[in-house]
């Protein structure tokens, strides 16, 4: 019988009432789960000038940019290639590209949550429409696998194979649908819409018929799909999703079924008995966070039991100050325990979220602030830092020092980490607030509104304060009725003395001052609960806590483990990690000391970069004059870590020199440095060839070199021109070479020439032209005035050739 317009929408929303009633009714029926509930994201406002503002950049400018970049780069467009009657090729790098999507309409939905844009809306129908009709009639959904067997061209094809999931080690099948499903549950929870939620659940069981015992025995490559199962597990309440993640996870190590992928993707033994933190570092902490979500709601204590050893691995000997996971860029994971490089530092970006995802977990797992104080420490330093203020500028790695060669860029060419922010900062809100019975946890400090359920007792909270940048912390409690429960208020661990767990950095100084912390105008004593101070009351309405957190800064230093760090001296200030930058130092900040004795004075300054609290201090300045080592009075200024990196390319450190000996005093020019360079096709880095910073060793990534890959086997050159003629007669060559993480050797010739004329003639040799590593290869020639040097290198085969520095004398 037809239906008139409004009949079809009553019956309509009916329909979706009983579905979303269905979905609530399971997930409320969970028979175990986390002992403690994160707050909702629309139960909270932020009103301050932080976070508001960085979630207003994320919705206003991050996330249209990031569906920008995806459609320019044809992200996109895959999908309408894929879908009946598409023609074309791949148009994107890889291909696991079809995550990135996901990832950007679960930001979307996020946004969507916190204030509903009926043109987003609309967008994501129109998106979600494409990925629908590229969606195989079975359930299977890669865009890379299904434009091939339409004969078009892919990129990597060797990773996509004649039969599905055969290649899942590399080509990442499940990683996307991981994704897929996240997406899916947002975009449900932001709509209650269920075009997305259908094509995942389709999806998903397409891999329940094809992965389990007796069936596809491989684990994914990368970890993702196990915390998208989950959550869909948790929309539903169908436990095949809960069972089907940890049958994921529980194939690792097992090498019934498939050859072991090996340590980089954590397939190298089986989870539960994994105690230390290694390979691929953003893999390891999605997988560490869907442990945490399967432990939680199974009870397997195996589980907990290897993620309390892992989470002390990383903590205490694998984690930078900024929170930063990931220290080699060689397999972008965790290196030795307390090798912790500052310049090559990989930090991605990606990894800090997920360890922030972790870290949360383990406290909704523990209920101990110790996993916040990292949290805190992640989201305010190791995280923000790969955005920039404007909100479409990335960093991928996130390094602790630069000698110049490091700047944010718009995208990537595997661009993980834009997508990865854009979904995590709308989510902070959840995390300020968190319950577990008749307690109420206060995690996060920030001006904000917010409410809470407690049973069946609603609370509302309104936070006053300036934080990060000042100590000083309002927090109105209104609940519905007076009523008898706990605060649970988090004292951070830096207030009382430990900048992280463990003893892997501590505070140079002890604290003078402590926290306060007052309950209607009266001091209550600081006993703590695993690092929350517990008051337990009958609350009214109005009731008023006070809090004032010491806000000094202070030298952080880092475990004598810690080569790298070793005579240097990080500032913090609060949870924020302070670094010193060009711009604000003389253009340079290797040639400074800053003195244990000199005084840190803290600052606000309302118009640079935002807004912000800068440290000053007395320190020294070091240069080379005349051939002699000068050293002169000059305050050192110190900008928030997350800051970094606006105002150009130049010198940036976190650990800044306490001791003579780590200072690199600021050279004299030389002649070679005035040397305008250029370069063959293909070069990278040519500028820092002659920037006189001397590198360690001929795989030293801390600072710039120049280099040809992806080039192999081809003859390459560099040439210095001078202003003028000048006379040379030496030359010396530190070759690239990163044996053992990439494809750069020494060359297997090289050869010198000078300009004479408009021609370039060989120099006349009198040392051998030698290519060794690790040491400056110097050639003496017959003495020439020229206004140019080229040197002429001849790669190894099917390998690329790079330089450190090139010394002309």
């Amino acid at each position: 019988m037809f239906q008139g317009k409004a009949d079809r929408k009553l019956t309509g929303l009916v329909v979706m009432f009983f579905i979303l009633l269905a979905f609530i009714s399971c997930r409320g029926h969970l028979k175990q789960d986390y002992p403690i509930k994160s707050g909702q994201l629309t139960d909270f406002q932020f009103n301050d000038n932080f976070w508001s503002k960085r979630i207003e950049t994320t919705v206003k400018v991050t996330i249209p940019h990031v569906f920008k970049m995806e459609e320019t780069t044809g992200r996109i467009k895959n999908f309408e290639i894929a879908a009946p009657g598409g023609q074309g090729d791949f148009c994107s790098n890889y291909p696991f590209d079809d995550s990135d999507v996901y990832k950007a309409i679960e930001a979307a939905s996020y946004a969507l949550m916190l204030r509903y844009d009926p043109e987003l809306d609309k967008y994501l129908d129109e998106l979600i429409a494409k990925i629908a009709a590229a969606q195989e009639k079975d359930g299977y959904l890669y865009t890379a696998r299904s434009i091939k067997d339409k004969g078009g061209k892919i990129p990597l094809e060797h990773w996509v194979t004649d039969k599905r999931w055969e290649r899942e080690k590399d080509a990442h099948e499940l990683y996307n649908a991981g994704h897929l499903y996240e997406a899916a549950v947002a975009h449900y929870q932001a709509t209650h819409k269920k075009t997305l939620l259908n094509v995942a659940l389709k999806n998903a069981e397409l891999i329940l018929r094809d992965f389990g015992p007796g069936k596809v025995m491989l684990p994914p490559g990368h970890q993702e799909i196990e915390i998208g199962l989950v959550k869909l597990y948790r929309l539903t309440g169908e436990r095949k999703y809960l069972d089907l993640a940890k049958f994921f996870l529980d194939q690792r190590g097992n090498e019934k079924g498939h050859k072991l992928y090996g340590f980089y993707s954590q397939d190298h033994k089986p989870v539960k008995q994994q105690t230390e933190a290694v390979g691929h570092a953003v893999r390891a902490a999605y997988m560490y966070s869907a442990m945490a979500d399967v432990a939680a709601l199974t009870g397997d204590q195996e589980y907990v039991q290897a993620l309390d050893k892992l989470w002390e691995d990383v903590v205490f000997r694998k984690i930078y100050l900024t929170g930063g996971i990931g220290a080699t860029g060689a397999w972008e994971g965790f290196g030795p325990a307390y090798e912790l490089p500052n310049a090559s530092a990989y930090a991605e970006t990606c990894a800090s979220i997920a360890n922030a995802f972790w870290n949360y977990r383990m406290f909704l797992l523990h209920g101990e602030a110790k996993y916040l104080d990292v949290f805190e420490r992640i989201i305010y330093n190791g995280v923000l830092s790969g955005v920039s203020l404007s909100g479409d500028r990335f960093f991928y790695s996130n390094p602790l020092a630069s000698f110049g060669q490091h700047e944010r860029t718009p995208w990537f060419g595997c661009a993980c980490c834009p997508p990865n922010i854009a979904r995590f900062i709308p989510q902070i809100g959840q995390y300020v607030y968190a319950t577990s019975g008749e307690k109420l946890f206060v995690n996060l400090y920030a001006r904000s509104q917010g409410q809470v359920i407690m049973d069946d007792l609603k609370v509302s909270l309104e936070q006053e304060t300036e934080y990060p940048w000042n100590g000083e912390v309002k927090i109105k409690i209104n609940p519905e009725k007076a009523d008898d429960f706990s605060i649970y208020l988090r004292i951070p661990g830096w207030a009382v003395g430990q900048p992280i767990p463990g003893d892997l950095y501590y505070f140079a100084e002890k604290l003078e001052t402590r926290p306060i912390v007052k309950v209607n105008g009266q001091e209550i004593a600081l006993n703590l609960e695993n690092g929350f101070l517990p008051i337990s009351r009958k609350w009214q309405p109005g009731d008023l806590i006070e809090i004032s957190l010491p806000m000094e800064p202070r030298r952080v230093l880092a475990n004598e483990k810690v080569k790298a760090d070793q005579g240097l001296v990080a500032i913090q200030r609060g949870p924020i990690v302070y670094c010193a930058e060009w711009p604000d130092n003389n253009g340079r900040v290797t040639n400074l000391l800053l003195p244990d004795g000199a005084e840190l004075k803290a600052e606000f300054n309302p118009e640079l970069l935002g807004g912000l609290t800068v440290v000053k201090a007395k320190g020294q300045a070091y240069s080379v004059e005349k051939g002699k080592v000068v050293k002169k009075e000059q305050e050192i200024t110190l900008i928030p870590y997350y800051a970094w990196a606006h105002r150009g390319r130049g010198e940036m450190a976190v650990w800044i020199a306490r001791e003579e000996a780590k200072v690199r005093p600021k050279p004299e020019p030389a002649l070679y440095s005035r040397a305008k360079v250029k370069a063959s096709e293909g070069a990278r880095g040519a500028r820092f060839i002659n920037d006189q910073y001397e590198p360690e060793n001929s795989n030293d990534h801390s600072v710039g070199y120049l280099h040809w890959w992806p080039k192999k086997g081809t003859t390459e050159w560099v040439i210095y021109e001078f202003d003028s003629p000048v006379r040379l007669s030496e030359a010396a060559v530190y070759w690239f070479d990163d044996t053992g993480e990439g494809e750069c050797r020494v060359p297997q010739s090289w050869k010198l020439y000078y300009l004479r004329g408009k021609d370039w003639v060989p120099v006349k040799n009198t040392d051998e032209y030698k290519t060794e590593k690790d040491k400056y290869n110097r050639v003496r020639f017959l003495p020439v005035v020229t206004r140019g040097i080229k040197i002429e290198i001849v790669s190894q085969p099917e390998f690329s050739s790079g330089i450190q520095e090139w010394i002309v004398r």
